[in-house]
């Protein structure tokens, strides 16, 4: 039948993948670079699988079946030992993850420095609000119109799911859209499933399950999601509310994050916008901190 996949096959496939992928690897590596003698009759160049199965602590008969393509069990703890071994950067250590069919994929750390290019083109898309967010929606890198609008995302751990989940309705950039939170909860049920295992996504979600009922509630759905273009409302103390069509874009030469871009969709959005832009930052901060002090103000 057209259009069946044969997972059987892919799974083969894939698993020859994996061995020639591990074999050119190994081939690269001299046995000077991790510190073996090179040894009498080393007919081929590269380390010999029985040398890379000692240097990561795996069983040479185990690492030959790896190679070899045989259907065997797979840890994240083994796989992290073999690129270490075999010194994968970020790239091919996600490859081999993928080959061998774990679905903890490794992506770069969020913490990794952006290409300065990427701040240059945040920066000519003024007058247009532009953010770089990781897949835990942390705020990596903004221009000054982003701040202007949103300025509660840009305060304390700078996290936008934080900020939404965890800020009172009155003050939050955000309106509590049941579908777009819904969405917000399937991408980082998307993104959490790569990382599965990691402490600090362990932790994150953990904190947001106990301390938002609406996203614990969401989390229970299991829902998957990937960010998509739609039209939001945003609000923004100094001038009001503003619709915002709000478009999401990848960037694939960094895996961990992605683009998000505001324009308004209409002329009462478009002259908020200029009306916000064109106020000091003391102008644009004043309502946020005087409604702060008369509804949030700490008791004693």
């Amino acid at each position: 039948m057209s259009g069946v996949v044969d997972v059987q096959a892919v799974r083969k496939a894939r698993r020859s993948e994996l061995g020639a992928f591990l074999k050119s690897r190994r081939a690269r590596i001299s046995p000077d670079d991790v510190g073996l003698p090179a040894g009498p009759r080393r007919r081929t160049p590269g380390l010999r699988r029985e040398e890379v199965a000692q240097l990561a602590g795996v069983g040479i008969t185990w690492y030959t079946w790896l190679e070899q393509g045989r259907n065997i069990n797979v840890s994240v703890q083994v796989l992290n030992s073999v690129a270490r071994t075999l010194s994968l950067d970020a790239a091919e250590k996600a490859h081999l993850y993928r080959l061998a069919d774990v679905p903890t994929v490794p992506t770069a750390d969020a913490g990794t420095a952006l290409p300065e290019e990427l701040q240059v083109i945040l920066d000519h898309l003024a007058p247009l609000p532009g953010v770089v967010l990781s897949a835990r929606y942390d705020v990596l890198a903004h221009n000054e119109a982003y701040e202007a609008l949103c300025p509660g995302f840009l305060t304390g751990e700078r996290n936008v799911a934080r900020r939404v989940f965890l800020t009172p309705e009155c003050c939050n950039t955000y309106q509590h859209n049941w579908d777009d939170l819904r969405r917000m909860v399937g991408y980082l049920r998307g993104a959490y499933g790569k990382n599965l295992g990691d402490p600090g996504w362990e932790d994150f979600i953990a904190e947001l399950c106990s301390e938002s009922e609406s996203f614990a509630s969401l989390w229970a759905l299991n829902d998957v999601a990937v960010p998509v273009s739609r039209t939001k409302q945003v609000r923004n103390l100094a001038v009001g509310e503003l619709e915002m069509f709000l478009t999401s874009m990848s960037l694939p030469g960094l895996p961990h994050a992605w683009m998000q871009v505001y324009t308004p969709v209409d002329e009462v959005a478009w002259a908020k916008l200029g009306e916000l832009l064109a106020m000091s930052e003391l102008e644009r901060r004043r309502p946020w901190v005087e409604h702060r002090e008369r509804f949030h103000a700490e008791v004693g």
